[in-house]
């Protein structure tokens, strides 16, 4: 059964409060896998959006196998919007969901004709149709799609990586209280955290657990080599935002001791 483009009602997949323009990109590069393909200037044009607003565009569903396409469209700080497109589907060997984004309908259209769907599960693409951001109601946040349960590697994993955080400042880094959650961890995923640009030399990654009772909970692994002797570091943060400071702290120090080292 295929769906008309945008005459479904509009998709939610949780009741969590709506977050920023900003969250939304971050969401939704922070689950596609190909996000890294997309075009510095795409991520440019992004930063700083004003407003986010989202629907649902397409959608097949036949014989257990999904297809759904959305539409995310951010309203710019020059005035003009950029669109992105998402595909969504259950088609590799494994059948979980799968995450894709596109900068425009025709890559989402060859996307879409590649999955072993039948044809009619194409979507009708109109690429004349104007969008007014704030005139969408927008799309909460989608819960993440954790694999199969492993909670003793979960909660090894957890330790590893609490072990391995050699954060300057120790009081930055997750506490007890922490480490007591993530013993209640059953399942976990790491993801590369792209959106926001991050300095040259430098990766951050987020480690979701799913908890017992159904709760998540992330911490942001920053890597780098920005020590005296060039060997390899990593830290860990409760928060993606004290992850990014550290970045932009390092990366200050290492350009004011350096200077050639500014790309």
């Amino acid at each position: 059964m295929s769906v008309p483009r945008d005459s479904g009602p509009d998709v939610g997949f949780g009741p969590e409060a709506d977050p920023s323009p900003e969250a939304r990109l971050e969401q939704l590069l922070g689950r596609a896998l190909n996000s890294f393909e997309l075009p510095d200037e795409t991520l440019e044009r992004l930063d700083g959006a004003l407003a986010y607003a989202g629907s649902l565009h397409s959608a097949h569903h036949s014989g257990g196998r999904h297809r759904e396409t959305y539409r995310h469209n951010w309203l710019l700080v020059d005035g003009g919007s950029l669109t992105l497109w998402e595909l969504v589907h259950n088609t590799g060997r494994d059948g979980t969901p799968q995450h894709e984004v596109y900068v425009s309908e025709d890559e989402l259209h060859l996307a879409t004709g590649r999955l072993p769907l039948p044809r009619d599960a194409e979507p009708e693409f109109d690429l004349h149709v104007p969008m007014t951001p704030v005139q969408l109601p927008p799309i909460p946040q989608m819960r993440r799609a954790f694999g199969a349960g492993d909670p003793a590697g979960s909660v090894d994993h957890a330790r590893r990586l609490l072990r391995r955080a050699e954060n300057p400042d120790h009081t930055t880094r997750p506490g007890p209280g922490t480490a007591r959650l993530l013993d209640e961890a059953c399942a976990h995923q790491i993801t590369q955290a792209f959106g926001r640009r991050v300095s040259h030399g430098f990766a951050l990654y987020e480690h979701a657990f799913l908890l017992r009772d159904g709760c998540e909970l992330s911490l942001w692994e920053v890597e780098h080599t920005v020590t005296p002797d060039g060997r390899h570091m990593c830290e860990v943060y409760a928060t993606q935002e004290a992850a990014r400071a550290a970045i932009e702290d390092r990366a200050g120090s290492s350009s004011a001791s350096c200077p050639r080292a500014r790309r």
